[in-house]
């Protein structure tokens, strides 16, 4: 905790003798140069970063980023989503129906935002941003062809977030006819191997999500809502993050929180049903840390469980602890699938099972990222190494009206490290002798 406090200050010290309370131009009150105003800088207050990493850190994404443009001959990369203008500034943006993006060149740093976020965008970027009005349409385009200038060759994006429509106004709104080309799928390798500040911050969020899970717990009793063990988790969870990350943006957290035949979904939305004795329970705490994921998933019951339940929910938590024993490097995603397949299918319960087993983390929502190449399941033969950052979450669900109906999942994060030995940073316990709550 020294370490990331002595990290903050000096990130913070960096940007307030660099960039304090640079004053910015208001945009004219005569009508019609408002209404021409395109694009405009407004430099409002002191530069602020979020405090989870040094500006080294994302100096060095930006350096290889910039090594690749030079050994593929792009001039610039125009990033659009979330998690790579989040990946490559530290900035998250809430689009709210508007496009962002991120510019960088060999020699410019820019974030693109509306004018709606005022001067938030600035102060959370490491370096240049430039903000687009409502004021005509498309003037998003028109920011990024004035930060370009003469800037001539192939721009890269990423094709899996561009439409079409974008891809179509970027081919016709640059000046120079800039070739698209994708770089979408390198910067997703760039994100599957975390550095030693984001296992850090990782295992920050994974405390988190622990700190969400004994408040669920804690607030669990019979008749209690689902949103209302959500709501102490989600608080819990809240509270921790302003207290590690004091300089961080609160937003996106959440937990799910499902009772009964709600559970038959992972991702299946909380409602008003109350929670009853016996009732199969279901809790996900995922607190956001400025963009950065964890996930705490647990199955639980109140005051007792019944025998097929617990056979089944045993069975499941063993293929949970197998899977944790088989991330280690040099194996694929898909030998770990494959293996506990048959492990499933031992139980006679392969025929329930409800996704892939795992997946990479980092920066990644409910609405954004994911690293599709580091994903536990059949067709994915990415191999295993250190840096990288996985969940097992092996998940079943016996259909209502069967004996042990219901779903059940156990969600760990596991970290491998450099000398190649895994860390399940997950604290919160799993499995019946923990989770059959007696209230």
């Amino acid at each position: 905790m020294m370490a990331l406090t002595i990290t903050r200050n000096l990130f913070s010290s960096f940007f307030k003798s660099n960039f304090h309370k640079t004053s910015f131009k208001c945009i004219s009150n005569d009508m019609r140069t408002f209404t021409d105003t395109k694009t405009l800088r407004m430099a409002n207050g002191d530069k602020f970063p979020c405090g989870l990493f040094s500006k080294g850190e994302i100096d060095t994404r930006i350096t290889k980023l910039r090594s690749l443009m030079e050994e593929k001959g792009i001039a610039a990369c125009l990033f659009t989503s979330i998690h790579n203008v989040n990946y490559f500034s530290g900035f998250v943006y809430c689009a709210f129906g508007r496009p962002y993006g991120l510019l960088i060149t060999p020699d410019k740093h820019v974030t693109i935002s509306a004018l709606i976020d005022a001067g938030q965008p600035w102060r959370r970027s490491p370096y240049d941003n430039i903000i687009y009005t409502d004021w005509k349409r498309d003037n998003f385009y028109r920011a990024i062809a004035k930060e370009l200038g003469d800037a001539r060759g192939p721009l890269g994006i990423e094709r899996d977030h561009v439409t079409l429509e974008v891809a179509h106004k970027l081919r016709n709104d640059l000046p120079h006819g800039n070739a698209l080309v994708d770089v979408g799928a390198h910067a997703m390798r760039m994100r599957m191997k975390k550095s030693e500040e984001e296992i850090a911050v990782t295992k920050n969020c994974c405390a988190t999500a622990d700190v969400g899970a004994w408040a669920c717990k804690e607030a669990l009793h019979e008749g209690v809502p689902e949103y209302e063990v959500s709501l102490a988790g989600l608080s819990a969870m809240t509270r921790n993050i302003a207290k590690v990350y004091p300089d961080s943006d609160i937003m996106d957290s959440l937990v799910w929180f499902q009772s009964g035949i709600n559970t038959d979904g992972a991702h299946n939305p909380l409602t008003t049903r109350r929670v009853n004795k016996g009732d199969i329970l279901s809790m996900s705490c995922i607190p956001l840390h400025q963009g950065y994921y964890a996930s705490v998933e647990r199955t639980m019951f109140l005051a007792h469980c019944s025998d097929a339940h617990l056979k089944v929910w045993e069975a499941n938590v063993a293929v949970h602890r197998r899977g944790i024993d088989l991330i280690r490097p040099g194996v694929t995603c898909a030998e770990v699938a494959l293996e506990l397949n048959h492990l499933y299918a031992e139980f006679g319960l392969l025929k329930y099972r409800m996704f892939g087993y795992g997946h990479s983390f980092g920066i990644m929502s409910h609405y954004y990222g994911r690293e599709a190449e580091l994903e536990l399941r059949e067709h994915i033969h990415t191999v295993l190494e250190p840096g990288m950052v996985v969940s097992m979450e092996p998940m079943i669900t016996i259909p209502e009206g069967q004996p042990g109906a219901g779903g059940y999942r156990e969600h760990d994060v596991l970290v491998i490290n450099l000398d190649g030995s895994v860390d399940d940073i997950t604290g919160f316990p799993f499995g019946p002798e923990h989770n059959i709550v007696q209230k």
